[in-house]
């Protein structure tokens, strides 16, 4: 029985597909590093008094669930996570009220642009996330690496 030559489409080199993915770990992307943007148009739709937020044990006005919660920036309610019962995701598909900031990390998301924003940035945000911070941590967060 004569030995099968070996194909002429095998190489050295990886496959497309672990190329590709090679190259989005190196990246960030199989980390779950996200890049915030540090511009949003939705800024403007930001509640005037953002000074006075309620606090991170909070529980959702919905479910009552007690944590991984949202602070809408745009009406002060707060709801739960996607990973819980999506009540803020709902809040912003009948509202579209787009801003909200985590509760769980203190990140904020733009529901409109799909991205999280640099509060620590962008300059309407930074108080927002100062006062968030000080009710979370007790003391105001560190100066951001620029």
């Amino acid at each position: 029985m004569a030995e099968k030559a070996p194909s002429s489409s095998s190489s050295s080199s990886p496959p497309k597909e672990v190329a590709d993915e090679t190259q989005d770990w190196i990246l960030g992307a199989g980390s779950g590093w996200v890049e915030a943007r540090k511009t949003c148009d939705h800024l403007n739709t930001l509640s005037p008094d953002l000074l006075h937020l309620p606090t991170p044990d909070t529980p959702c006005s919905r479910c009552q669930n007690p944590v991984e919660n949202w602070l809408c920036l745009c009406c002060k309610e707060v709801l739960c996570s996607r990973f819980v019962n999506r009540h803020m995701l709902m809040h912003h598909q009948q509202t579209g009220h787009c801003l909200a900031l985590s509760y769980s990390d203190l990140s904020v998301w733009c529901f409109c642009c799909e991205a999280y924003l640099d509060a620590q940035i962008i300059l309407q945000l930074r108080p927002i996330h100062q006062a968030a911070y000080i009710l979370k941590f007790g003391e105001a967060p560190p100066l951001p690496q620029l």
